[in-house]
C-alpha cells in the first residue's frame, strides 16, 4: 500500500523541480530562498513588517525552538562572565573601557535577571525569506528589492547558493529545517516579529480568488499597495466621512460614486453646493435644483404602486417630521393632536383615503393642510395654521406651491439644494431624504431597478440636517433600516462636533460599516480620537494629512491611504482636464492600474452611461 504522504505529494506537489546554484525552478515559477545572518541590537513592535509588506509573492519563514531554562541559565552564565572578563582586562590594562561591550553586559545582566524570575525565555530563531516569481528576470529584481527592504530594518541577508534546495524545503510547512542557522533572542523581541498588524487590507485566502465587488479607494500610504473597498460585503453598507474643510472629502465621494454607477450600483446624492452636477451632467443621471423657478415638490404624494395598508399612515407621519423641521422644533403635544386630525382632513377633502384605489387621485399641497388647521375649532389648529404661513403664502411658499413638478429616477439622482435660502436647506435635505427613501422602500415604484438593485445614498454635509433634531432622527432611522432593502446610507460632513455632540449622531457612526476620517482639526482630534478608538500615531497622522490622504476604519481593518483617480475621473470631478494634480489630493497611479481605469472610466464612459441621457424617459 502507497504511504499516504507520499500520495499527498503527488497530488498537491509541483510536476518539477530544477536545481541551480541560485535559484530553483519550481513548476512554472521560480524561487531563490535568501537565509538572514544579522539582526540589529534593538528592534521595535512588528521590526518584519517592511519585509512584509513587500508587494510581490513572498514567503516569510520562521523557525522557533525554545531553549530549555536551565541550558538558557548557563549560557547567559558563561556571556556574563566573558563579557565581565574582557571589561576587567580592560581596566586592568589601564585603558577605557569598551561602550559597545558595556552596553552587552548590562543587557546580558537583565536578561538572566527576567530569565530567572520566569518573565522572558531564550529561542533559537532562524529566518528564511523565499522570493518567487514568473521569469529569471523577475527573479533576480524580486530578490533585490527585497534585499534592500531587509536593510531598511538593519537585517542582512544572504542568498542560500548551492543550497537552495534545502533552502526552499525548510520553508515548506513540514517543521523540518535543513539550513540549521540559527540565533538566539528572547520572547520579547519574538513577539515583536510576528505581524501583528498590517500598512494593507488582509488579501483574500489561498483558493478564495479576488472579490468580484467594491471600488478603489486610493493606494496605502505604508505599502504602496491598493486599497480596495467593498462595503456590500460588510455588516452594513452605511458609511461616514468626517473631514475639515479642504482636506478632499468631496472628491474622494465623487470617486466613490463614479466608481459604484460603473459596478451597477445606483447612487442619489444630496448636493449642498451644486459640486455634483458636472458629474451628474456627464454620466446622463437626473439633477433636481430645488429653488430653481419651477421646481417644486409635494410632500402629501402617496406612491401609487406601494399597496402597503400602512402607507397613508407613514405619509402623516413623514408630515409631522416636516413640519417639525419647518419650525425648528416639535410642536406642542395639543398643536401635534391638531396637526395629525389636519392631515387625514386634508387627505379626505382629496378623496384619499386607506384605501390604494384613491392613491392616484391628486394629493392635497401645505396650504390645503393650513386651511384644514385653520377651519377647525381648535385654538392649537389656529396657532399652528399661523406658524405656517410663511411656507404657505410668505416668503418661502415657492417649494410647496403646487403639484410636484420633478421625477427623480434613474441610476444617478442628484438633489442640489444650492439655491435654497440657508432657511430651507435643512428643508429641502429632508425633502431629498424623504424621496429617495420612497424609492429604496418601495424599489418597484418606478426606480429603475427590481428589488435586488443595489442602492447607495450620499448624504453630503449632512452637519446642515444633523443639527435639526427631526432631521437627525429621519437620518437615524434611514441608517437604521436601509440594509434590509439593500441600500447603504452615506454620510459626509466636515463638522465632527454635530455629528459627535449628540446621541444620534453617534448611533449614525455606529451604524456605518466603513468609516473614512479625513484631515482632523486640533480641537476636534481629541473627542475623534475617542469615538474611534485611534492610537496615538493615526492621531498625528490625521492631525497631519495631505489633501486626499485618509484613514481607512472597518472592525478590525485599519489603513491609511492616499486618493487616486485616472485623468477622465479627475476632469469629471473638478472640471480640470489636465489630469491628476497635487493640489486636490490626486495622485497619479501605476501605470498598469492606471491604463486600467482610463480604458473603463474613460473610453467605455459613454458607452455605459452616455445613452442615459436619451433614455431618461424610460426610466
Amino acid at each position: 500500500m502507497a504511504d499516504p504522504a507520499t500520495h499527498v505529494a503527488e497530488v498537491v506537489g509541483p510536476a518539477a523541480v530544477q536545481h541551480t546554484p541560485h535559484y530553483l525552478r519550481v513548476g512554472d515559477g521560480y524561487v531563490a530562498t535568501l537565509i538572514v545572518t544579522g539582526y540589529p541590537p534593538e528592534v521595535g513592535m512588528s521590526w518584519l513588517e517592511p519585509i512584509l509588506a513587500w508587494p510581490g509573492r513572498l514567503d516569510v519563514v520562521q523557525h522557533i525552538e525554545p531553549v530549555p531554562a536551565v541550558t538558557a541559565a548557563a549560557r547567559l552564565r558563561r556571556q556574563r562572565a566573558r563579557l565581565e572578563s574582557n571589561r576587567r582586562f580592560d581596566i586592568n590594562r589601564g585603558g577605557l573601557g569598551d561602550p559597545a561591550v558595556d552596553a552587552a553586559a548590562e543587557d546580558a545582566a537583565d536578561l538572566a535577571e527576567r530569565v530567572a524570575r520566569g518573565a522572558a525565555r531564550l529561542f533559537r530563531v532562524g529566518h528564511l525569506l523565499c522570493v518567487h516569481a514568473g521569469s529569471v528576470p523577475e527573479l533576480i529584481d524580486a530578490v533585490a528589492q527585497v534585499r534592500a527592504a531587509a536593510a531598511s530594518v538593519l537585517l542582512d541577508t544572504q542568498p542560500a547558493t548551492w543550497r537552495q534546495l534545502q533552502a526552499w524545503t525548510s520553508s515548506l510547512p513540514l517543521a523540518a529545517d535543513s539550513i540549521g542557522l540559527r540565533r538566539i533572542v528572547d520572547s520579547d523581541a519574538l513577539a515583536a516579529a510576528f505581524p501583528l498588524g498590517s500598512h494593507d487590507l488582509p488579501a483574500p485566502l489561498p483558493g478564495e480568488g479576488a472579490p468580484a465587488g467594491g471600488v478603489l479607494y486610493g493606494l496605502s500610504t505604508g505599502s504602496n499597495g491598493v486599497v480596495w473597498w467593498d462595503r456590500w460585503q460588510q455588516d452594513n453598507y452605511n458609511s461616514v466621512v468626517l473631514a475639515r474643510s479642504g482636506a478632499g472629502k468631496s472628491y474622494l465621494v465623487k470617486l466613490e460614486s463614479l466608481r459604484s454607477l460603473y459596478d451597477g450600483v445606483h447612487v442619489a446624492i444630496i448636493d449642498p453646493e451644486g459640486e455634483y452636477l458636472r458629474l451628474c451632467d456627464a454620466v446622463g443621471g437626473v439633477a433636481v435644483e430645488l429653488g430653481a423657478a419651477g421646481v417644486r415638490v409635494n410632500p402629501f404624494n402617496l406612491p401609487v404602486s406601494d399597496r402597503r395598508p400602512d402607507a397613508l399612515q407613514r405619509r402623516a407621519m413623514f408630515i409631522h417630521t416636516l413640519v417639525g423641521v419647518l419650525l425648528g422644533e416639535q410642536p406642542p403635544a395639543a398643536e401635534r393632536s391638531a396637526l395629525d386630525r389636519a392631515v387625514l382632513a386634508a387627505y379626505q377633502a382629496a378623496g384619499i383615503t386607506s384605501d390604494p384605489a384613491t392613491w392616484h387621485r391628486p394629493p392635497p399641497l401645505l396650504q390645503d393642510l393650513a386651511a384644514a388647521l385653520a377651519a377647525g375649532g381648535d385654538p392649537a389648529g389656529h396657532i399652528l395654521a399661523a406658524r405656517l404661513s410663511p411656507w404657505v403664502d410668505g416668503s418661502f411658499k415657492d417649494l410647496f406651491d403646487g403639484p410636484s413638478t420633478v421625477r427623480a429616477v434613474g441610476p444617478l439622482v442628484v438633489w442640489s439644494v444650492r439655491q435654497l435660502p440657508d432657511e430651507l436647506r435643512s428643508v429641502g435635505m429632508l425633502l431629498a431624504l424623504d424621496a429617495i427613501w420612497r424609492a429604496v422602500d418601495a424599489p418597484t415604484a418606478g426606480a429603475g431597478g427590481g428589488p435586488d438593485v443595489r442602492r447607495l445614498v450620499v448624504v453630503d454635509e449632512a452637519w446642515t440636517l444633523l443639527r435639526e433634531g427631526e432631521g437627525a432622527r429621519f437620518l437615524y432611522r434611514l441608517s437604521k433600516a436601509a440594509r434590509k432593502r439593500r441600500a447603504g446610507v452615506a454620510v459626509v460632513t466636515q463638522d465632527a462636533a454635530d455629528l459627535l455632540g449628540s446621541d444620534l449622531g453617534v448611533a449614525v457612526i455606529a451604524n456605518a460599516g466603513t468609516q473614512v476620517l479625513m484631515r482632523q482639526s486640533p480641537q476636534a482630534i481629541e473627542r475623534i480620537t475617542e469615538q474611534f478608538a485611534l492610537t496615538a500615531g493615526e492621531a498625528r497622522m490625521l492631525l497631519s494629512a495631505g489633501r486626499g490622504e485618509a484613514l481607512l476604519l472597518a472592525g478590525a481593518h485599519r489603513v491609511a491611504f492616499q486618493t487616486v483617480a485616472s485623468a477622465r475621473e479627475h476632469a469629471l470631478c473638478t472640471g480640470v482636464a489636465d489630469g491628476p494634480t497635487a493640489d486636490v489630493g490626486a495622485g497619479d497611479l501605476p501605470d498598469d492600474l492606471g491604463d486600467d481605469l482610463g480604458d473603463d472610466l474613460g473610453d467605455d464612459l459613454s458607452d455605459d452611461f452616455g445613452d442615459l441621457q436619451d433614455d431618461r424617459g424610460a426610466w
